[in-house]
């Protein structure tokens, strides 16, 4: 753990790194290689989506049955005549979510459902939903993303800058396009549980994105009195300085939501778990990713192509070249390496070693005293 902390240390200070931003070409493949799988499963399989957004009913039984998911399940499939989803819930009584049915047949429904489970029809309770109820909420969910999108496009535009804007959102479509595309390949219903976890996971991937990108401002001011550092290189010096953080934050934030995953939601059988738990797995996980792979290389490629920006380079380039360094190192040693005011373009090299004396001050010393031993 300690090795941990002094390589979080090390890397805030400067003095290693890896260079994500010269690589950038090889995560902006990755992330389009799962982007386009995400698409295709979109496309494919779709989302199940839950009666919530499409209408339907669910018959919850009474406690301890003895008939068995997979008998309740076809039992609810022939008296319906659509594709039921039954759960065992902890108490031993079964939920039985049957979409897309009129909710006048609902009564028709329970009626061959308690006889065949053998209990009262008046012990199993049913919840409808009706489709225009469905269709609204699916709308608003809808409404709600967009007015979303557009409040955290405008306040990073004041807050930062209009290039760091577009490349959040960027990322946060890209973490939503991941996100519903492995909801579709699972299979797991997509329910308002499912919109809240994606809400959040939008949230902490901003949270984490920010972070950077306020670094990345203070690295960058002032960044064109001085031919050290190109963008591309401050950029870098941004991720690596906040990569520790990034890590630990999407580690403590993953450890509970995988135990609401892989326990509540697969050992229990919790089905309001998965719906949430998995949107906020994938989200989180890919938030972290697309705000070091994604957003900050983005800016990069977006600033380096301003007239400033392409000058700067060039000089910075020529520079290493005459110098015989060609190949910007990845971090610097120096306590401030970004103290532009302190380190004019045009300034002597600094001398290593002692200082030579003026005479001024020399001349006193070595002399006799005149006293005599």
């Amino acid at each position: 753990m300690s090795k941990i902390g002094s390589l979080g240390a090390r890397l805030h200070r400067g003095e290693v790194g890896y260079d994500f931003v010269k690589n950038r070409k090889i995560w902006y493949g990755i992330s389009i290689l799962i982007t386009i799988t995400a698409i295709l499963g979109l496309a494919v399989r779709g989302l199940n989506m839950g009666i919530e957004f499409q209408g339907g009913a669910v018959f919850t039984t009474p406690k301890h049955m003895s008939a068995s998911v997979s008998q309740a399940e076809t039992f609810a499939e022939d008296a319906s005549g659509h594709d039921a989803i039954v759960q065992k819930l902890g108490d031993g009584s079964l939920r039985i979510q049957i979409a897309g049915i009129d909710t006048g047949k609902s009564d028709e429904i329970k009626d061959a459902l308690s006889k065949d489970l053998k209990v009262n029809s008046e012990q199993i309770n049913a919840d409808l939903v009706g489709p225009s109820w469905g269709e609204q909420i699916a709308n608003k969910a809808w409404e709600g993303l967009a007015i979303f999108m557009v409040l955290v496009v405008i306040y990073l535009a004041i807050a930062f800058e209009w290039r760091m804007a577009v490349a959040a959102l960027v990322a946060l479509v890209h973490d939503i396009t991941i996100t519903t595309g492995i909801y579709a390949l699972v299979g797991f219903e997509v329910t308002p549980g499912t919109v809240i976890g994606l809400l959040t996971i939008l949230g902490y991937s901003l949270y984490d994105t920010v972070v950077v990108f306020d670094s990345l401002k203070e690295q960058t001011k002032d960044i064109t009195k001085q031919s050290r550092w190109t963008y591309s290189d401050l950029a870098n010096r941004s991720i690596n300085g906040t990569l520790m953080r990034s890590i630990n934050t999407t580690v403590v934030a993953l450890l509970p939501v995988a135990g609401l995953l892989f326990i509540g939601g697969g050992a229990l059988g919790a089905g309001m778990l998965n719906d949430i738990s998995l949107s906020l797995f994938v989200g989180l996980a890919a938030g972290a990713y697309s705000s070091i792979f994604i957003a900050t290389p983005l800016v990069a490629d977006l600033k380096e192509r301003e007239p400033q920006m392409k000058a700067l380079k060039k000089r910075v380039l020529a520079k290493r070249a005459q110098a015989g360094t060609e190949g910007a190192p990845v971090a610097d040693t120096s306590d401030d390496a970004t103290d532009f005011d302190d380190e004019p373009e045009d300034a002597a090299p600094a001398v290593v070693g002692p200082r030579d004396q003026s005479a001024s001050r020399s001349r006193g010393r070595g002399r006799p005293s005149g006293k005599r031993r």
